[in-house]
């Protein structure tokens, strides 16, 4: 049917191909028709009927048909799941996955994860929340952005990847979901679910399989899942977006093209557990043609001094997926045939010292570290490694002479710190490791278990009035209520001669009772 407005006199052939040449949306195009009509007369009575003032009309209907379109727009935006919304939905999501998987949660894994998300998050326009990375030890070759900036990576897809331009690449990709914050948009839709249900459903779509449980089965659930599945463009959306972060942060963006062939020659598609989500995927050809076409408009930037210490990090971090993350007979088979291959692989002695260590073999572990370190003698995560493996076994003061070697190369490494403490505390050398506990405390987030051995120790040194306060803390960071009522009571009686402290204390105490 056509259009019942008037046919502008202005409008000429040449401006239609213009038009088409830029490929603007019809819904664009038939706000500029609508403008042109609207403001038709008011551009007339502006010229007085003497100079046809071209440029004011065309300024004019460019505002106007902006105003058109970005009217709903913003009216959609407005009705958006609010940021402390999806903060809530984000901390439920997050526990249920937990309680569905294990997680990576071993240090220099999580740690470099960390760092290369919020280096790359860095360049998100608009950063609503704060940003969280996680490895999950599972086969999947699979990785997504959850609600509030909660990006989740299984080990099976890292493991498959062969440096961090290709992981920057899958990671940015998720980042540009939180960027145009997609779920919120399609989440909006089912607000009627409550939050535990809709963290459920989520689970169901971005994951699939067993983490969807019985709650899909009621008819409402399933409609929403319908609604919260990523469109097609909402690829393409995420897609540009991580292009673009991946550029801007000084990675190569051929490295989402390489991961997407690797994807198709895992048959990643055509698997029987494939999350619901991925079936609105465009396929990976359309996908690599289309970064194909924005990547002839860039340049590679140089690295940046962290985007080298990000490229130079991988390879061990790498090695630490497969060796911790996959299962112990095939990791152990993996670096044993590469070190028939290479018998002097560094990477090789290091990954499969740690899959001895998960086995309980410390000593033949101790010998593939020591191989490793003489071959990377700088490496922190290897030395974190063998001290770990020294302490273990009871030897103590080899421990401390490694860590305190680390902790010269990296005088900020929170895990090297607690290690050391720890070791400090078993020679019972209280002083030195309640130091090495008080500076922790500086230094979030903190371990909870950094205020239990702060506790123990302080306690040692028959200081029990902060052994009591640093307890308290303890509990209540376990949601121990009454303990921590405890411990906060019996530091207030020992603290009568510390204002200072007693003031500390009067505080947790009146937060505990606010809660």
């Amino acid at each position: 049917m056509k259009s019942e407005l008037p046919r502008s006199p202005a409008r000429r052939d040449g401006e239609l191909n213009l038009v088409r040449r830029v490929s603007c949306p019809p819904s664009f195009l038939s706000a500029v028709f609508l403008a042109e009509w609207l403001t038709g007369g008011l551009v007339r009575r502006v010229s007085g009927g003497l100079v046809r003032l071209w440029w004011i009309k065309k300024l004019v209907i460019l505002f106007t048909a902006l105003l058109i379109i970005l009217t709903p727009l913003a009216k959609s935006r407005a009705s958006l799941l609010s940021p402390e919304e999806e903060t809530e939905l984000g901390a439920r999501f997050l526990k249920r996955i937990r309680s569905q998987y294990e997680f990576a949660d071993y240090p220099y894994i999580t740690q470099y994860i960390n760092d290369l998300g919020n280096y790359i998050g860095r360049q998100i326009e608009i950063p609503y929340f704060p940003l969280h990375f996680y490895v999950i030890k599972a086969t999947a070759i699979n990785a997504f952005a959850a609600p509030a900036g909660h990006v989740f990576f299984f080990s099976g897809l890292i493991k498959i990847i062969d440096n961090v331009d290709e992981l920057a690449s899958v990671l940015a990709h998720e980042l540009g979901h939180v960027s145009a914050r997609h779920l919120a948009l399609r989440i909006q839709r089912s607000k009627k679910i409550g939050m535990a249900t809709m963290a459920a459903i989520l689970a169901g779509v971005l994951i699939g399989g067993e983490a969807t449980g019985a709650i899909m089965t009621g008819s409402i659930a399933a409609g929403a899942q319908a609604e919260l599945g990523y469109s097609r463009e909402d690829e393409r959306q995420a897609d540009q977006l991580g292009f673009k972060y991946t550029h801007m942060s000084g990675f190569n963006t051929q490295g989402m093209i390489t991961t997407l062939k690797k994807i198709q020659r895992e048959n990643w598609y055509g698997g029987q557990n494939i999350p619901p989500y991925l079936l609105t995927h465009p396929g990976a050809p359309e996908r690599m043609a289309n970064i194909e076409t924005m990547a002839r408009e860039y340049t590679k930037i140089p690295d940046s001094d962290t985007t080298k210490k990000l490229r130079s990090r991988f390879p061990i971090f790498h090695t630490m997926v497969e060796a911790l993350c996959d299962d112990k007979e095939n990791a152990a088979r993996e670096f044993k045939n590469r070190l028939r291959i290479d018998p002097e692989s560094i990477l090789a002695h290091y990954g499969l010292g740690l899959v001895l260590e998960r086995d309980g073999k410390i000593h033949e572990a101790l010998n593939h570290f020591k191989i490793a370190l003489l071959g990377k003698g700088n490496s922190i995560p290897i030395m974190f490694s063998m001290a770990k493996a020294y302490q273990t076994i009871g030897q103590y003061e080899k421990s401390v002479s490694i860590l305190q070697k680390a902790l010269h190369l990296s005088p900020k490494d929170k895990d090297i710190l607690y290690l050391l403490a720890l070791s400090f505390q078993d020679l019972e050398r209280y002083g030195q490791a309640s130091r090495i506990y008080e500076r922790l405390t500086f230094l979030p987030p903190v371990k909870d278990m950094v205020y239990y051995n702060l506790g123990l120790v302080y306690g040692r040194q028959g200081k029990l009035a902060l052994a009591h306060y640093h307890l308290g803390i303890y509990s209540n960071k376990l949601r121990k209520k009454e303990d921590a009522l405890f411990h906060f009571k019996k530091a207030k009686e020992l603290a009568e001669s510390k204002p200072a402290l007693k003031e500390k204390i009067n505080k947790a105490l009146k937060g505990l009772h606010n809660h």
